[in-house]
């Protein structure tokens, strides 16, 4: 997929604005689009199968929903980066794992039901891998909403 087409950004956009919160979501947004379910689907798999999309999700506000929140860094050597970012995505409470130009090259959060238990996620990782991570759970949280608007959207 080399370029975006006008149908491919408007599913973009509205899936970063306006995800319908109903039973049948991407009916919804076929219906807005006059397409059907079906290609908007199918254009959405492309668009994961493309890099374009990497997750559709929520984003909740993890702290009032009861549960406990850390960045989490640490330094691995460059031939074991895939092995440790395997190991470490196939925690259960893992929601982001990138690799960053930095000292403490892979970084991850953790999201957990307290701090105890993300504690023992943590020891038990760096047993597992003979890693050293740091855990820093926010101080204060700035949430900053971030949308990449597609354009061309006076069509709709």
């Amino acid at each position: 997929m080399n370029k975006l087409t006008w149908l491919d950004k408007q599913i973009l956009n509205i899936l970063q604005k306006e995800f319908p919160l109903s039973e049948k979501p991407y009916e919804e947004i076929a219906l807005r689009l006059n397409i059907s379910e079906n290609e908007v689907l199918q254009r959405i798999k492309e668009l994961k199968d493309n890099g374009i999309i990497r997750r559709i999700g929520a984003v909740m506000e993890s702290k009032k929903l009861g549960f406990y929140s850390t960045l989490c860094a640490c330094k691995v050597p460059e031939d074991r980066i895939a092995k440790v970012a395997l190991v470490i995505n196939n925690e259960k409470g893992v929601t982001h794992n990138y690799i960053r130009d930095h000292y403490y090259n892979l970084w991850f959060t953790l999201t957990v039901s307290s701090a105890e238990s993300a504690d023992k996620i943590i020891k038990n990782i760096e047993q597992e891998l003979h890693i050293d991570i740091k855990s820093m759970p926010a101080l204060k949280v700035y949430k900053i909403k971030v949308l990449f608007e597609m354009g061309e959207t006076d069509a709709l």
